[in-house]
């Protein structure tokens, strides 16, 4: 019964922190041609499997860095920038080199980021059972793979929640810095203030300068 009842932890962790992550492959993904679109969630999947493995190890000891949380933030609110402004290119016509290795790394490199709160989660109702934790890895992975995919799809036919996926991942990274005990420790007066406000107004600003910046560019 113990067994069953961490196993049905793991699955709703992984259901429940797997969103942000898969909007992020299906951001990456979703302007390669079929074919390689699916080879490169699978590739990127598969590696992300290893670093997370990775991650489970030393996430504890990661935590306690001061910047690490607000340097990991920071980036990902700029692959957000990143990914709407090639959608706007897009959009407009503009041929956007997006190849299957810069998908890819963008994969990689924003899961690392992301995951620390599904690998903790995932290690903590694993409660030391080395199957769990590897089950509960394993899964997290289908999921981000299967709904990476799916978002993919959507956003080749609704180009506009590529504005809603860029939202997300903003969103993410807003709330990742935030809680840096650098934060804490040099900038207090940050945290008078409802996290939320700054989750909102950083978003916003991530999603208008996007835009923006392809505008000007153009003209």
């Amino acid at each position: 019964m113990h067994f069953l009842t961490s196993l049905i932890r793991i699955i709703v962790i992984d259901l429940a922190l797997s969103g942000d992550n898969a909007v992020v492959i299906g951001m990456a993904a979703h302007r390669l041609p079929p074919k390689q679109r699916k080879t490169a969630i699978l590739i990127g999947g598969g590696a992300a499997i290893g670093l997370r493995i990775v991650l489970t190890i030393i996430a504890a000891l990661l935590l306690q860095v001061p910047g690490l949380e607000l340097t990991g933030g920071l980036l990902l609110i700029w692959i957000g920038f990143r990914l709407l402004e090639k959608e706007e290119e897009s959009h407009e016509g503009v041929k956007v080199a997006s190849s299957m290795k810069e998908a890819i790394i963008t994969i990689l490199v924003a899961d690392f980021i992301m995951s620390t709160d599904n690998v903790l989660g995932v290690a903590g109702a694993s409660e030391g059972n080395i199957g769990l934790l590897l089950f509960g890895l394993i899964l997290s992975m289908a999921i981000l793979m299967f709904m990476g995919s799916l978002v993919a799809d959507l956003l080749n036919r609704f180009w506009w929640l590529a504005y809603l996926g860029s939202g997300v991942i903003a969103w993410t990274g807003t709330l990742m810095f935030i809680k840096d005990p650098l934060i804490a420790r040099y900038l207090p007066f940050i945290l008078r203030v409802n996290t939320y406000v700054y989750a909102v107004a950083i978003t916003a600003a991530t999603l208008a300068s996007a835009h923006w910046y392809h505008r000007a560019r153009k003209t």
